[in-house]
């Protein structure tokens, strides 16, 4: 499966914000963005002006680098809340929050959604008690989700649990960061999810 391995802080600076992709850097003074606020490339501090379809592009383009997944991904992803009823914008984002990968993050057993995928796929993670190794797998409410002994263990998912301990935890996840388990109590609404995001502009783009 193709995967970025570029840097991760050049994508931030090319959607012209954070991503929150690199776990604690994006919190700290070394963050890329916080010190080089324009696109990456010898033309990033040019003066450019963006037509209706570059906005539109960047939306969807920084959507799917916030969430780490592929075109052919996000476009299924696309129709599938397109099909579904409610505005088809809100339902792409619930889509993306109940991925697997997505949920062990906001849980804080990761500091980043790439090392939450990681710890999916390297078989960390137990929903209802079922060994999960697939990131994009749907996570449905009252779902119980649970770190195996073996990732309990890990230093650095000890140090991920600390840090969203000391940030917060959204409210629709119960959480116990002792035990590392939590349960999905409520697929959230979209007041509860990242203003930064203007879904409506990605839904603009595909109905092109």
């Amino acid at each position: 499966m193709a995967r970025y391995t570029g840097s991760k802080c050049r994508l931030c600076r090319r959607e012209g914000g954070k991503l929150f992709l690199k776990g604690e850097k994006c919190f700290s003074s070394k963050c890329a963005v916080d010190k080089r606020a324009y696109p990456p490339g010898m033309h990033g501090q040019a003066r450019r002006r963006t037509s209706d379809y570059g906005l539109q592009l960047r939306e969807k383009q920084k959507l799917r680098r916030i969430y780490g997944v592929l075109e052919k991904q996000f476009a299924a992803y696309y129709d599938e809340a397109d099909r579904r009823k409610g505005s088809t914008g809100e339902n792409l984002l619930k889509l993306l929050e109940c991925r697997t990968d997505n949920v062990v993050y906001r849980m804080g057993f990761g500091v980043s959604r790439s090392e939450a995928r990681q710890l999916v796929r390297h078989n960390g993670v137990l929903i209802n008690g079922t060994r999960t190794n697939i990131p994009s797998y749907q996570v449905k409410p009252s779902d119980k989700i649970e770190l195996t002994a073996k990732a309990r263990e890990q230093l650095r998912v000890k140090a991920a649990v600390e840090a969203a301990e000391q940030r917060g935890l959204p409210e629709w996840l119960e959480v116990d960061t002792k035990s590392m388990s939590g349960v999905f109590k409520a697929i959230p609404d979209r007041s509860e999810l990242p203003s930064e995001i203007n879904e409506s502009l990605v839904v603009a783009l595909y109905s092109k």
